[in-house]
């Protein structure tokens, strides 16, 4: 027989969602926040010559600052408010969370539940804060040293007064984008710090598909290869859904105990281990590597005495051996590092014992722990090798079958997770304004219904 939740979702329907009134006030909500972000995209950077600085990213596209500019829609190659996104509190969440397995001071906060979460949220804020600063401080002196292919400035009038008043609009619009997605989690559905990030990388697809259409209407793609570069698409599309739900249920039980006359606790549930543990964290900070050299020859120039960083960008160009040696390297390195920040096997199997749960088989404590370990390397050695298949092959395609625009492993494991989040708690709303119709249709039915005597 079908349980009340699969029940449910049977009978979820565009039907449902029209009456669920809350959930349409937050799906309008998310839609209008995330249309004020994409204004913001387009909201220019006093002093910066817009031109100029298209002209600058079409030069360093290749580098970090064309993978950023992905990230940002746009924002930082039209120099916009938003040019540094979201990413001064993703870095700042990822130094906190880190930070937060290694000092003793925060990981007592990260046990303390509600009112710890909060008092990290707010290091979190103080430290977004802290890295804005220094990346716009960073961001206006690279600006004024900028040059186009001609030999203009990107800044109309170099000094203080240019620089104060660039680190003020991009601290500026990093903060409002953090309260917006903050704004998006609390009222709207999705996590909206996500949410924002793919926004910005959804903006470039239209023009990217035009672009290949284009080239396939002028002669220069073949119908054949734009349809098989389709099917494959929407094969790795589905490959990746399939890997990011997939994980490993390990059996837990709680003993049976007696309080009085009654009996509680004898429950048989599990302990669910994904298979990619650490999500879209290798990729970026392996492609943030990698892309370090492209960025400093670009700025470098034709200077002999950095010729030697000339060699080392050519050497980790996109496609090269040594490129894709390197990338699976760090891929595999950060899957197996964040995996272990993020999960602690001897904490967990310490929870269990506490509980009086325990793994059938397994003896309660280290051996729980070292079973806990033995299974998570193994699942992280396969998520290890799907995030570098994934990884890998956009670069293949571009390298040797000519692919005209770059999409890459770790754009679509952004945009494939966070629409699977997002489409999980429209699901949810729409569970829990069933479950309160039913409730309210047994309050009526009990009210209207004789009673037996």
């Amino acid at each position: 027989m079908a349980s009340a939740a699969e029940q449910l979702a049977a009978n979820l329907n565009l039907g449902v969602l029209s009456k669920a009134t809350e959930l349409k006030k937050r799906i309008w909500f998310t839609l209008a926040a995330l249309i004020v972000y994409r204004i913001g995209t387009y909201v220019p950077v006093p002093g910066v010559d817009a031109t100029v600085m298209a002209d600058i990213l079409r030069q360093h596209g290749s580098g970090i600052l064309g993978m950023f500019d992905m990230f940002t829609g746009g924002a930082l190659g039209r120099m916009t408010v938003f040019a540094l996104n979201i990413m001064p509190y993703i870095s700042a969440s990822i130094i906190v969370q880190l930070l937060s397995s290694a000092v003793p001071t925060l990981e007592a906060l990260k046990k303390e539940g509600e009112s710890g979460r909060k008092k990290l949220n707010q290091y979190t804020r103080y430290l977004t804060v802290v890295i804005a600063i220094f990346q716009a401080w960073g961001l206006a002196i690279g600006l004024e040293s900028m040059r186009g292919t001609l030999g203009q400035s990107a800044v109309f009038e170099t000094g203080m007064f240019f620089r104060v008043s660039c680190v003020v609009t991009l601290v500026g619009g990093t903060l409002f984008l953090m309260w917006l997605g903050e704004q998006i989690t609390a009222r709207g559905v999705g996590n909206g710090i996500s949410l924002i990030i793919f926004a910005g990388i959804v903006a470039n697809l239209p023009s990217a598909a035009i672009a290949t259409l284009e080239l396939g209407r002028t002669g220069a793609l073949s119908t054949l290869f734009i349809i098989a570069f389709l099917l494959i698409a929407l094969a790795v599309i589905a490959f990746v859904v399939f890997m990011e739900r997939a994980q490993r249920r390990i059996p837990v039980q709680y003993p049976k105990r007696q309080v009085g006359n009654r009996m509680f606790g004898g429950e048989n549930t599990h302990l669910p281990l994904k298979l990619n543990t650490a999500g879209v964290i290798p990729p970026i900070f392996a492609s943030s590597l990698l892309l370090l050299p492209a960025t400093f020859a670009g700025f470098a120039g034709n200077q002999q005495t950095d010729s030697w960083v000339t060699t080392i960008a050519s050497a980790l160009a996109h496609g090269r051996p040594a490129y894709m040696a390197l990338y699976v390297a760090l891929i595999i390195f950060f899957a197996f590092f964040y995996t272990a920040v993020v999960f602690n096997p001897t904490e967990t199997a310490d929870q269990l014992k506490k509980n009086g749960g325990f793994i059938p088989g397994i003896r309660p404590g280290q051996a729980t722990a070292d079973y806990l370990d033995r299974v998570l390397t193994r699942l992280t050695g396969v998520g290890a090798i799907y995030l570098c298949i994934v990884c890998l092959l956009p670069e293949i395609l571009i390298s040797q079958y000519g692919v005209p625009f770059y999409f890459g492993g770790t754009s679509l494991l952004i945009i494939v997770s966070v629409t699977m989040d997002t489409v999980a708690q429209i699901q949810s709303h729409l569970f829990a304004h069933q479950y309160e119709g039913l409730i309210r249709k047994s309050r009526l039915g009990g009210r209207g219904a004789p009673r037996v005597r």
